[in-house]
């Protein structure tokens, strides 16, 4: 290949909200940023949330799909279970004979027992972030939360995240289901005390001013604002770039350049920057720092997995029925029946779905969403009027224990070149205890509601699922037990900051992109300034800032 050389101010890699919030703060404060993603970019508007097309919608359902197909499994266990079906004059090998031989992310190295089968990541500008649910809620100051920083910093910090993300609760608000599921489970769970009481989910989304029936989800390109827009002098983003290795001075005190494929012009760039930023995700951004050396004690380890218990229900005859003669839904019913008369279901067509939330509370370490939205698990047939389902979904915590951990292999590589991730991870006796009580308190919420959908009856999932790791490349005081320091800096690396879920140091049940880009506004802001705090900086000067 040939290689050619890229200096700028700063490296972005990952395009993912993160790295996002760290693209816009650095540029707002004047550098030139130089931003890569392995992957494609799958929309006009570099990283914008999928699920705002039209089709997705009007049918929820046929999201799933979509979600499906832009996750790439990392680590599946290599079988060698004869296929004794297989016509005899076909080819076939002895895998013993030829011991090491991987195919598609195969892994001899992987025990099943202790995988997170359902690992996976999302190679596109924009990450996971162009099929999220766009949950954001703050994470609880005493059971989830690092006290690494003071409270009033994580407040200034969450408050920022929000505003960059456009997180708003009341964009359902308004939903005869919203109200419907809210004020039963409400009833249900009268013991919970503000603020942990039931309540509508935090979301990353606004609801349309010029068509009201449809909402616009946040993404990248939300994080990134008018940069987003193209144009900008200082920033550069560069799909189907691959950076390989990170390449430091001669002490090892800083990194000197960064080795990038261009997987489109098939060339090698050597990109020489001030500053160099890895917001890869818990599983890409350790692999790098491994493949460039960079090993300390802590990465990868002290790794944390949600536990997720899941179920879908069919709401009872009783609630639906009441719909008809709530004073709250006259209007809405008698509009529909006048448009509908053939409709059994008191409910509009158009109805927003539910997006409920019963946040994790001291005595119950659990988050709990209650809605419908594109999974990539828990479809339902086309035949089943979507109107009458809702998803449970429970997620727990698991404490993080040096032993849990994503490895990686001197031996094997990945789809990209890369070395092979393998996972070690398991509950202990504690972690096992609470998912149990989770599962029973999930099942109190599911009967208040309705009936279990067949094939959807309450189940745990495979681990890894969620897609929230976090903790493997970790925020510390401490070089032994952490990769980074409180400012997101790597170590005795004065200029390679982390970003992502995998900075974050504690189990953590609810949603993880909040914190994770509050982190990297703070992270940024310590780039741009040298100082260390929260609080209200760069991000009000940024290009495109939302009021």
């Amino acid at each position: 290949m040939a290689q050619n050389t890229v200096r700028v101010d700063a490296l972005v890699v990952g395009s993912g909200p993160v790295g996002s919030a760290f693209a816009r703060e650095l540029v707002a404060a004047g550098r030139h940023v130089y931003m890569i993603d392995a992957g494609a970019q799958m929309s006009d508007r570099p990283g914008e949330h999928l699920k705002n097309a039209y089709l997705y919608q009007r049918n929820l359902n046929l999201f799933s799909p979509v979600i499906r197909g832009h996750l790439s499994l990392l680590s599946i266990p290599s079988s060698d279970r004869a296929e004794v079906t297989l016509d005899p004059a076909a080819y076939r090998i002895d895998l013993k004979k030829y011991d090491g031989f991987v195919l598609n992310n195969q892994n001899p190295d992987q025990d099943p027992a202790v995988n997170l089968g359902a690992a996976a990541v999302t190679y596109g500008v924009g990450g996971m972030a162009t099929h999220w649910t766009c949950a954001t809620p703050r994470h609880h100051p005493v059971i989830e939360r690092s006290d690494l920083l003071p409270g009033a910093e994580w407040d200034a910090l969450y408050q920022d995240g929000e505003q960059l993300l456009h997180t708003r609760t009341d964009a359902y608000a308004d939903s005869v289901r919203q109200r419907l599921v809210r004020g039963a489970l409400a009833e249900e769970y009268g013991e919970l005390q503000e603020p942990y009481q039931v309540q509508n989910l935090p979301l990353a989304v606004e609801r349309r001013e010029d068509n009201p029936e449809f909402v616009h989800w946040s993404g990248a390109d939300t994080v990134l604002g008018a940069l987003a827009d193209g144009g900008h002098d200082r920033f550069e983003l560069h799909p189907e770039q691959l950076c390989t290795r990170l390449v430091r001075s001669a002490d090892g005190s800083r990194v000197e350049y960064a080795e990038i494929r261009d997987l489109r012009r098939w060339r090698t760039l050597r990109v020489e920057a001030e500053t160099f930023v890895v917001a890869g995700n818990a599983y890409l951004t350790p692999q790098l720092l491994y493949a460039s050396g960079i090993r300390p004690k802590a990465l990868g380890r002290y790794l944390s997995e949600q536990p997720i218990s899941f179920c879908q229900i069919v709401l009872s005859q009783d609630l639906v029925d009441s719909v008809a003669t709530d004073p709250r839904f006259g209007d809405a019913v008698r509009e529909h029946r006048e448009a509908a008369p053939q409709d059994p279901v008191p409910i509009p067509m158009s109805d927003p779905e539910p997006q409920v939330w019963i946040p994790v509370s001291e005595g119950r370490p659990w988050h709990c969403q209650i809605h419908r939205d594109a999974f990539h698990y828990g479809d339902i047939a086309p035949n089943v009027d979507g109107r009458l389902i809702v998803d449970l979904r429970w997620f727990g915590i698991a404490e993080p224990r040096f032993d849990n951990r994503i490895e990686f292999s001197d031996r094997h590589q990945d789809t990209h070149g890369m070395p092979q991730p393998t996972f070690v991870f398991s509950l202990s006796e504690r972690d096992r205890a609470n998912q149990h009580a989770m599962m029973r308190d999930m099942l109190r919420a599911a009967s208040t509601l309705g009936g279990f959908l067949p094939g959807s009856e309450p189940q745990f999932v495979e681990p890894g699922l969620g897609l929230h790791v976090t903790g493997t490349t970790r925020m510390g005081d401490d070089p032994e037990t952490s990769v980074v320091d409180t400012d997101s800096r790597v170590w005795g690396v004065d200029n390679l900051y982390l970003g992502g879920n995998n900075v974050i140091p504690r189990g953590t049940a609810s949603n993880p992109t909040l914190t994770s880009v509050a982190l990297a506004l703070k992270a940024a802001r310590h780039i741009t300034t040298g100082r260390t705090g929260g609080g209200a900086g760069a991000a009000a000067a940024a290009p495109g800032r939302d009021a």
